[in-house]
């Protein structure tokens, strides 16, 4: 009879999936210089600093279930290539190169990272200050994983109310769903919260002179604040020209335009930093537990043609050596997450609404989530028609790889949905 026990044990153990427990780890490093650097808001000179408001992070969180592992990577700056990405790779090698989805937030108020070269060729970014931030990532990263605890998720995602973005070049082309990972503990305690939603944070811009993450720092300080845990943002498909609505309603600019004044200040980017935690506290507010969720990572190396006379300068003549090939283009590489009942897909830019309208309607989550900027952060990604169509996209045009590149990141996207399983 004991011999007949045994054996049943060890047929249930055999036919039962062996599946480890689902863990997270979060983290976050100060990436803020000391002492503070020049200002960028993309091509062209920088502002002197004058200050700063609220700090610059890194901010990781490392997600496994068995043997595979993904770490989601928010940076505080206007964008962080590839050529830096492999920098922090080298320095986890816990976890594979291909799992680790850097994004850059796309704050308008932090020291560059591209190393834009100047008209005379020469970039005045500062290398060292780069190099601090490589590190820093790399950091977040490594402790995230030394952090990795037993959790479960919660997956929501909703439409954002309130005056928090809007598209300057049409006020109501823009996604304004937003969508939240959440990670919990078994007891329920709040790990970390993400908030994926698509806008420019440049309340306060460049010129002003201050260092700061932006309207993203009050809400991440706020999700932290109410929740617990730590908090984080990725941003979506934000191009052209999707941005935070800090526009002063009673002050038109142009009525013909229909443009108003901005509110150009700190107070503005607590206000829609704080209106963004909040929505996103009651969009996950009813978000059922995934206890054990599934976790997949697919990456596929993509090549863009670089048409744009100005990119192509910056990728040759910048100090930080893009890689790029031969013939005139750069490979790059594109990431689809399967986790729990959502899909994530990363884009090495910042795509236009229509393109992240249409990828998230082909994707097959029961939440689909765009992570713009992530990867790699070359320009603006329009379709073929939209490129160069008329004035109104002639500088997303002029900062855009080339007439391609919509077209070949829909086609290696749509390829990627296609071959991988839905998520479960």
């Amino acid at each position: 009879m004991r011999l007949r026990v045994v054996l049943l044990l060890i047929l249930g153990l055999c036919a039962a999936p062996l599946r480890a427990d689902f863990q997270v780890g979060v983290a976050k490093t100060v990436i803020t210089p000391d002492p503070l650097l020049p200002i960028i808001g993309g091509v062209g000179p920088a502002s002197p600093p004058v200050g700063k408001q609220g700090e610059l992070y890194a901010r990781a969180m490392v997600l496994q279930q068995g043997d595979v592992r993904v770490a989601f990577v928010q940076l505080d700056l206007l964008g962080f290539p590839s050529v830096l990405g492999a920098r922090v790779h080298q320095q986890v090698p816990r976890i594979k190169a291909e799992n680790i989805l850097i994004g850059s937030t796309h704050t308008h108020s932090a020291p560059d990272c591209y190393a834009f070269p100047g008209l005379d060729g020469k970039s005045n970014a500062d290398l060292r200050y780069i190099d601090f931030v490589c590190d820093q990532a790399a950091a977040a990263i490594n402790q995230a994983l030394d952090k990795l605890q037993a959790a479960h998720l919660k997956i929501a995602t909703g439409e954002a109310r309130g005056k928090i973005a809007y598209n300057y070049y049409a006020p109501e082309l823009f996604d304004p769903r937003m969508s939240v990972i959440q990670a919990v503990s078994p007891a329920g305690e709040v790990i970390g919260t993400l908030v994926n939603y698509a806008i420019h944070p440049e309340v306060l811009g460049s010129r002003l002179g201050l260092v700061s993450p932006d309207l993203v720092g009050p809400l991440c300080d706020q999700l932290e604040a109410d929740f617990g845990g730590m908090g984080m943002f990725i941003n979506g498909a934000q191009g052209g020209m999707v941005t935070a609505d800090n526009r002063i309603l009673d002050q038109i600019a142009d009525p013909l335009k229909a443009t108003w004044r901005d509110a150009r200040t700190w107070e503005e980017c607590l206000r829609i930093g704080r209106l963004m935690a909040s929505e996103a506290k009651r969009i996950v507010a009813d978000a059922p537990v995934q206890q054990d969720p599934a976790l997949a990572c697919y990456a596929r190396d993509v090549k863009f043609p670089v048409d744009s006379d100005m990119m192509w300068a910056i990728v040759r003549t910048s100090p930080l050596k893009y890689p790029h090939n031969d013939d005139q283009s750069i490979t790059t590489r594109i990431n689809l997450v399967n986790l729990g009942d959502a899909q994530i897909l990363t884009i090495p830019g910042e795509a236009l609404p229509n393109i992240g309208f249409f990828l998230k309607r082909r994707m097959k989550g029961e939440h689909n989530l765009l992570f713009g900027l992530t990867n790699d952060a070359f320009g603006y990604i329009l379709t073929r028609v939209d490129f160069n169509s008329f004035q109104r996209y002639e500088y997303i045009t002029r900062t855009s790889l080339g007439e391609m590149t919509g077209e070949i990141l829909l086609d290696n996207a749509l390829q990627m949905i296609d071959e991988a399983p839905a998520p479960k």
